[in-house]
Order: structure tokens, then C-alpha cells, then sequence
């Protein structure tokens, strides 16, 4: 996409008192005109920005947390993933930590991937990252609304939004998701989950049915916190290539 419109330049002159120089001059201004709104300013050449919602609530103990935490490194700098953020020209991304209501923890900033060694410098930092709180529950819907505000405050205004949110049961504090859906600007931004599953249903059923939300938006399905590098390198490659295919592996 151009991101560059003609613009005319000051220092040149014309003769004056020159009808045909008149009409150069307004030919260049029109020509200004029109290109300037087939290829606005503001138009953006990035491709994603992405929200990342790691679940730290009181389900969540010490191995399982350092367990999604690794995860999600591990992921984030797969060669698999690195090659997907290569192939669209880099995207914006940032993660969080949610739990209860007002229990949001900034793992890292906004930042922009496109190379092996960015993605490698964002996954140290997650390894690094101290976990935010300990003993609260389960608040979805703060947690959606938490990733609305930190997407309107993406550096670039991308192609896509896509807000990731990772977690093992359903809302059980404050507002539920379609309470969020309503109170939070989500134009335009796509939400897919990731269920950390075992025996019980109900989580996966839960994402599926309050969580997800926007175009192609979809649920990833860990077979427990072991398997969670596995099912979030698959989900971001998905993601970050929209919504095409990512291999089982």
C-alpha cells in the first residue's frame, strides 16, 4: 500500500502574468487533491495489532503460571511464528496479565515485531515478568474491557485488531463479557480465546458461546498448561497470517 501522497513544492515558480501558468498551477493543486484522497496520509501499512491476555487468577497456580508464561515466549519466538510476522511486514503487540476486576498487570508495552530478534527480545522479557497478583478471581469482562483501552492506545491504527484472551474457567467476578461488548469500544477488533482445558467442559463452552467475539474469531483448545506453547504458537501464527491455516505440530 502507498503511504505517500503528491504534494506540490513551494519553490517553484511560475511566470507571471501567464494564463497558462495559471493553469498549472491549479492543475498541480487538483492533482494534489485527488491523489491525496485516493492515498490518504493516514493510511497504515500494518498489518496487526495484537492484544495478549494471559489468565493469572486464583485457578492458577505457581507451575501452571510459569508453565503459560514459558508458553507463551516459547511461542511468541518460534521460528514458525517469526517466519508468519516476516511474511506480513512486522506487527504491534503487547500482553497482560488479568485476574480480578481491577488486577491487570503490564508484561510488556506496545512493541513492534518483525525479525527474529525482536520476537526473541519480547519472549525475554515475558520470562523475566513477575507474576501480578495471587488469590483473585475470574473477571472476563474487566479483563476485555482492560484490552479495549490498551488497543486504542496501539501506536498504529492496523488492518487488523485482534485481542487474545488465554484462560482455564468462566467469569465468576464482576461484569460479564457481553456487558463489556457493550460498554467498551471493540469496532473493528476481533477476540478469539484460549481454553487451558481438562475434564470439565464447561470453560470451552463458555468462550465459545460469551467470549469470542468479531469477524472469524475462534477458540484455541489447549490439552492442559503443558500443551499451552504448542496451542498458542498455533493460535498466533493463525492469527497473525489471519485466520488462515496453522499446522497441528
Amino acid at each position: 500500500m502507498l503511504r505517500h501522497f503528491v504534494r506540490t513544492n513551494t519553490a517553484l515558480s511560475y511566470p507571471s502574468h501567464s494564463g497558462l501558468s495559471k493553469f498549472c498551477r491549479r492543475s498541480a493543486a487538483g492533482l494534489s487533491l485527488l491523489l491525496g484522497g485516493l492515498f490518504p496520509a493516514s493510511a497504515s501499512a500494518c498489518s496487526l495489532s495484537l492484544v495478549l491476555a494471559m489468565d493469572g487468577s486464583s485457578s492458577v497456580d505457581h507451575i501452571e503460571h510459569d508453565l503459560q508464561l514459558n508458553g507463551l515466549a516459547d511461542a511468541l519466538s518460534h521460528p514458525e511464528v517469526v517466519q508468519a510476522i516476516e511474511a506480513v511486514g512486522g506487527i504491534w503487540v503487547m500482553s497482560f496479565e488479568w485476574s480480578g476486576q481491577r488486577q491487570h498487570f503490564v508484561q510488556f508495552g506496545w512493541q513492534h515485531l518483525t525479525d527474529t530478534e525482536s520476537a526473541e527480545s519480547a519472549a525475554s522479557v515475558l520470562r523475566k515478568s513477575r507474576r501480578g497478583f495471587i488469590g483473585f478471581p475470574t473477571a472476563i469482562g474487566y479483563a476485555l474491557g482492560y484490552a479495549s483501552v490498551q488497543m486504542s492506545r496501539a501506536p498504529e491504527n492496523c488492518a487488523r485488531k485482534v485481542i487474545d484472551v488465554a484462560g482455564d474457567g468462566i467469569n465468576n467476578d464482576g461484569f460479564p463479557p457481553a456487558s463489556a461488548y457493550k460498554a467498551f469500544n471493540f469496532e473493528g477488533i476481533t477476540v478469539n480465546g484460549l481454553v487451558i482445558a481438562d475434564e470439565d467442559k464447561e470453560p470451552v463452552e463458555y468462550y465459545q458461546s460469551h467470549v469470542i467475539s468479531g469477524p472469524g474469531a475462534f477458540v484455541e483448545i489447549a490439552a492442559g498448561y503443558e500443551d499451552y506453547a504448542r496451542a498458542m504458537k498455533r493460535k498466533l501464527i493463525r492469527e497473525i497470517i489471519g485466520n488462515g491455516y496453522a499446522s497441528a505440530d
